[in-house]
């Protein structure tokens, strides 16, 4: 059974950083595409970067674009989310995920797996 574990969130004021780290095990991780997807209340997943699963390939929402850098560790099964710049509207439950397609460039909110219990991050002065 697959587990997907995040930590790192917080309360960050507007402008700083935080490094969420998502711990996986139950699959062969090396071999699986991962995303990190965020929510809000009221609002559906929004989806915010994935990376392939090898590593070399990444891909961010418009909204986190230069902001926002995913990473992961094949070693460790692990998947990291570096947040810089943070904004009040980045305020959210950020979820791991792995992708259900095979296809980087598809991974998506819509195409979720399984996805952690999720770490709050608020972005207030």
């Amino acid at each position: 059974e697959v587990q997907l574990v995040e930590s790192g969130g917080g309360l960050v004021q507007p402008g700083g950083s935080l490094r969420l780290s998502c711990a996986v095990s139950g699959v062969t991780f090396s071999t699986y595409h991962m995303s990190w997807v965020r929510q809000t209340p009221g609002k559906g997943l929004e989806w915010v970067s994935s990376i392939s699963s090898t590593g070399l390939i990444t891909r961010d929402a418009d909204s986190v674009k230069g902001r926002f850098a995913i990473s992961r560790d094949n070693a460790k099964n692990t998947i990291y989310l570096q947040m810089n710049s943070l904004k009040t509207e980045d305020t959210a439950v950020f979820y791991c995920a792995t992708c259900a397609v095979s296809n980087i460039w598809k991974c998506g909110a819509d195409s979720i797996g399984s996805r952690g219990q999720g770490t709050q991050v608020t972005v207030s002065s």
